[in-house]
């Protein structure tokens, strides 16, 4: 009865999402006005962490200047909820129009040839569309290459249903990350090569931290290195998404290809590469990375009293 209930509502749900996807792109945006000021001004949405972060990154930037960032942030955030929520029913050639790819014809070769991909970006410009890829990429591409993207489960079982349903609609495949290395194994047996897509730029659980770097101007940052050692051990070529805001609700991906012989590369290397563009990218324009997230949590003095590292796992200090 509980899932025929979830049912009900998810397609009440998603019909409605559905209904408010077809309004016109600057009715989105007077919406995305709207929501600013109340977000911004009224509900200060993890005000506190975003000026933290945005003054730890950028100590040398007046106040002045940080608080432009701060109100661009917002601004910027307001309108990804917005393209969210238009991306459910836009067409083809109107998302081709609003999210170009620079460097397809290199990527189609990749993947031609047999070669993986993993496609490393992060919560920069409009994550959401970057999963259009697959109109710029299918008719380039001459085998059975499976797509797709990670995503992290929501807690509402409903809208997490719409969400998927949303992200999946141009052809490519949700993948939890519970499931990554099942899936690309499983197509891997199948003999499909696979592109799929991992935002890299979060903080990591205590369990999960194996390395750690300087990332705007922060010493001690502890990043993700799962997505190094899936490269690493079914020899994917590597793939950054170098991504430029041009425009309201206009964007320009540019293909970076890291490596297609991770064997060539040392531990962590691919890792420290990643962020390091990450980095370019978001110093060229900081407002539209996704500020709101509370990145350095987690400090290296916490971990050393906590935690102790054995035969490379990460465990708690009270199971000696």
């Amino acid at each position: 009865m509980k899932k025929v209930f979830q049912n009900i509502a998810f397609w009440i749900a998603y019909g409605a999402w559905y209904a408010l996807s077809l309004l016109p792109m600057w009715m989105h945006y007077l919406f995305s006005d709207i929501l600013y000021l109340i977000v911004a001004y009224v509900l200060h949405y993890r005000h506190r962490v975003v000026w933290k972060n945005l003054k730890g990154a950028y100590p040398d930037k007046s106040d002045k200047e940080l608080k432009a960032l701060q109100r661009q942030f917002y601004r910027h955030f307001c309108d990804i909820l917005v393209e969210t929520v238009k991306y459910t029913s836009i067409t083809d050639g109107n998302i081709m129009r609003r999210m170009t790819f620079k460097g397809s014809e290199q990527v189609a070769e990749i993947l031609n040839s047999g070669q993986s991909v993993a496609l490393l970006l992060g919560h920069y410009g409009n994550w959401e569309w970057v999963s259009s890829l697959v109109l710029w990429l299918r008719p380039l591409i001459t085998n059975n290459t499976v797509m797709g993207q990670i995503y992290h489960p929501l807690e509402n079982e409903v809208m997490n249903r719409v969400v998927l349903k949303a992200r999946s609609r141009m052809g490519s495949d949700n993948v939890s990350k519970k499931e990554t290395l099942r899936w690309i194994l499983g197509n891997k047996r199948e003999g499909r090569p696979t592109i799929l897509g991992y935002i890299n730029d979060q903080v990591p659980k205590w369990e999960n931290i194996h390395h750690w770097l300087t990332f705007l101007n922060h010493p001690d940052t502890p990043v993700f290195t799962g997505i190094e050692r899936i490269v690493h051990s079914q020899n994917q070529a590597a793939v950054y998404v170098d991504v430029k805001r041009v425009g309201r609700g206009r964007y320009q991906c540019e293909y970076q290809v890291i490596t297609r012989d991770p064997s060539t590369m040392g531990e962590f290397e691919l890792t420290d590469i990643y962020f390091k563009l990450m980095e370019q990218t978001i110093n060229r324009a900081p407002q539209y990375w996704l500020w709101s997230h509370n990145r350095w949590k987690r400090t290296r003095e916490e971990f050393d009293r906590r935690f102790k590292v054995v035969n490379g796992r990460v465990m708690p200090k009270s199971e000696e």
